[in-house]
């Protein structure tokens, strides 16, 4: 995963002393020259310079501003599409529910675009209102009935593999269809000239970070959490905290959720969990999803999980404190899950420590 980078110059120098005839008496004046220069010269010149700029989703400090519009792409989460490109680049991923039990990924880029994206997957009305919200380029391959008709009225900026299968989206041989749709950064990049969308970051959204000496330990301690999705285990979803590197590592189905391009593990500053109202809106048991209205949330930071609300701020869904102030996160990447509240779904958050 991303990390912050540090400008650190530092100046050694070690004193040389000759012609003292008595090694002995000589050996302890010299380490004790070289001991207290080195000691000056650490308080007085390894200085670590901050870097002017933030990035709008992760926090971290970078030395030039971002200009890149954020780029979402719909992500395949079936098993025969595991692991996924690109998903360690991802600044924010969305997890929700497609269909039956079948969740997909939004990810979304804009610190960096990856070599590789996919398996790309169909649009969703909500996955295009998520985007439309963050002024996003938005990049799938196939559509709902509903997401067709928003795409075709130009609801969003974007590129669809179902017109340019072969060209800007390429299929992988090592997957069968519809799990081997997959498109490179240069081609994101390309298409977008190509539909005449500019990626000029315009809307300038952004979430609220702590800051690096603030104490973000607030809430039950918790190193483990759990989304549950349903009884079958493929979609549900284990976070374990590590204290020493404070992220959290992802498992889906009880395997490590890596990158397949470049087979990190995808570790995590903050997981956030909102609850949502869904329904059924067709035999093909296909959602929608209620992304307006806000409601309860939990947001896990720092070996800590605690009960929070959940809103939609002009488009960018923030968790939101008692007070009504937003909620801070830790600089880092962020999975943010849509947790129906639809009864009868088997569907619970659940921690431990």
């Amino acid at each position: 995963m991303k990390k912050r980078n540090l400008l650190v110059f530092a100046m050694l120098s070690a004193a040389i002393i000759s012609g003292c005839s008595d090694k002995e008496q000589a050996q302890e004046p010299v380490k004790e020259a070289e001991q207290d220069e080195i000691e000056t010269n650490e308080e007085e010149l390894e200085v670590s310079e901050e870097l002017p700029y933030v990035t709008p989703f992760t926090g971290e400090r970078v030395a030039e501003e971002v200009t890149t519009r954020p780029i979402i792409a719909t992500i395949n989460n079936h098993p025969q599409a595991r692991p996924q490109s690109g998903l360690a680049a991802a600044d924010v991923i969305y997890e929700m529910l497609a269909e039956g039990d079948v969740t997909r990924f939004l990810a979304l880029y804009q610190s960096e675009i990856p070599e590789s994206i996919g398996p790309i997957r169909s649009a969703r009305s909500y996955f295009i209102d998520i985007a439309a919200g963050l002024d996003a380029f938005y990049i799938a391959h196939g559509y709902s009935p509903e997401a067709k008709t928003m795409l075709d009225r130009k609801v969003v900026d974007h590129m669809n593999g179902m017109q340019y299968d072969g060209t800007f989206f390429k299929r992988s041989s090592e997957r069968k269809a519809p799990h081997n749709s997959y498109i490179t950064g240069e081609n994101v990049v390309a298409g977008a000239e190509k539909v005449g969308a500019s990626l000029l970051y315009q809307k300038k959204v952004s979430y609220p970070f702590y800051e690096a000496e603030d104490n973000v330990k607030i809430g039950v301690t918790a190193n483990e959490i759990t989304m549950k999705y349903n009884n079958g285990g493929s979609f549900n979803s284990h976070y374990v905290y590590d204290a020493e590197t404070n992220r959290y590592t992802r498992y889906s189905a009880n395997a490590e959720t890596i990158d397949h391009e470049t087979n990190e593990s995808i570790e995590l500053a903050n997981v956030l969990f909102f609850e949502m109202p869904h329904r059924i809106i067709d035999s093909e048991g296909r959602r929608d999803i209620t992304i307006t209205g806000g409601g309860n949330a939990y947001v896990a930071q720092a070996g800590t999980v605690r009960e929070v609300k959940w809103k939609n701020a002009d488009g960018l869904l923030v968790a939101v404190e008692e007070d009504g102030t937003d909620v801070k996160l830790v600089p880092g990447n962020t999975w943010i899950h849509f947790v129906p509240t639809t009864p009868g779904l088997t569907t619970a958050v659940t921690y431990s420590e």
